[in-house]
C-alpha cells in the first residue's frame, strides 16, 4: 500500500483504540518514525500532515534537519552524552533519557543555547538486557533528580515493549507504565509535567493506546520495510 493508504489505515485504528479508552483521535500523537527512510518518502508523509518525525540517530537528524522544513524532530533512540550537542537545538523532545549523567549533559547544552529541552524518562519495562532504559522501580526517583536541573523539563515517560506476536501480551507492561505515569503526575512535583506517555509501535500500538498511550511511534506500518541508509 502507499503511504497515504497506510496512514488512513493507521488513523482508523488509532481512532478506534482511542474511543475504547474514552478519548478522541486528536488526543493521540502519531509520531512517524523516519529512520533510514529516504527524504522524498518522508516529504510525502509530511505533505499528508505528519509533522512529528522520530529518529534514532543524531547524525541522521543532523542532515535531515536541513532537508525537511516545518516539522518537529524527536530523538527516540539511545542517545550518548557526546552526541547531545549535535541535536540539542534541533529536536523538540528527547524520548530516551535513562540516566542522570545524560540529563546533566542535556541541561548543560540546553543552557548554552538558552533553551529548555523537554525530555521523557525511558523505562526498560520488561528488564530486557538488549534494551536501554531505567528499571520501572527507579524511574520516579530519576525523574525527581532530573527535575532539579536547569533548562530541562520532564514531560513524561517512554518505553519500548518486547516484540511479541500477540500484542495483548504487552498490555501488562503498558498498564504498569500508565500507573506510574498517573502516580507521578498526581504528586505534582516541581518541574515535572506528566504530559506524554510514549509507548506502542507498529505491532502493538492499538493495545498501547487502549492502555493509555498518547504518543505512538510508527515506522514500518507507515513507510514499509527500510531499504535506505546514508553514511
Amino acid at each position: 500500500m502507499s503511504i497515504k493508504e497506510n496512514l488512513e489505515h493507521i488513523n482508523a485504528k488509532i481512532a478506534e483504540a482511542a474511543k475504547k479508552s474514552g478519548r478522541k483521535r486528536e488526543d493521540i500523537l502519531l509520531l512517524a518514525v523516519s529512520k533510514t527512510v529516504e527524504v522524498p518518502r518522508i516529504k510525502e508523509a509530511v505533505d499528508l500532515g505528519l509533522l512529528d518525525l522520530g529518529e534514532n540517530k543524531p547524525q541522521e537528524i543532523n542532515w535531515k534537519y536541513f532537508e525537511i522544513e516545518n516539522v518537529r524532530w524527536h530523538q527516540i533512540g539511545h542517545l550518548q552524552t557526546n552526541k547531545v550537542k549535535y541535536i540539542i537545538d534541533k529536536v523538540c523532545l528527547i524520548h530516551s533519557v535513562e540516566s542522570l549523567k545524560l540529563a546533566e549533559e542535556i541541561s548543560k547544552r540546553a543552557k548554552a543555547k538558552d533553551i529548555t529541552m523537554d525530555i521523557l524518562i525511558e523505562i526498560n519495562i520488561a528488564g530486557e538486557e538488549a534494551k536501554h532504559g531505567v528499571p520501572l522501580g527507579e524511574a520516579e526517583a530519576l525523574a525527581v533528580e532530573i527535575s532539579k536541573l536547569d533548562n530541562i523539563k520532564v514531560k513524561g515517560l517512554m518505553t519500548v515493549a518486547p516484540f511479541v506476536e500477540n500484542p495483548d501480551e504487552n498490555r501488562q507492561y503498558f498498564a504498569q507504565m500508565r500507573k506510574l505515569f498517573v502516580d507521578i503526575r498526581d504528586k505534582n512535583y516541581n518541574n515535572i509535567d506528566m504530559k506524554y506517555l510514549s509507548m506502542g509501535m507498529t505491532n502493538d500500538y492499538e493495545a498501547a493506546i487502549e492502555e493509555g498511550a498518547n504518543i505512538v511511534r510508527i515506522g514500518t506500518g507507515l513507510f514499509g520495510a527500510r531499504n535506505y541508509t546514508k553514511n
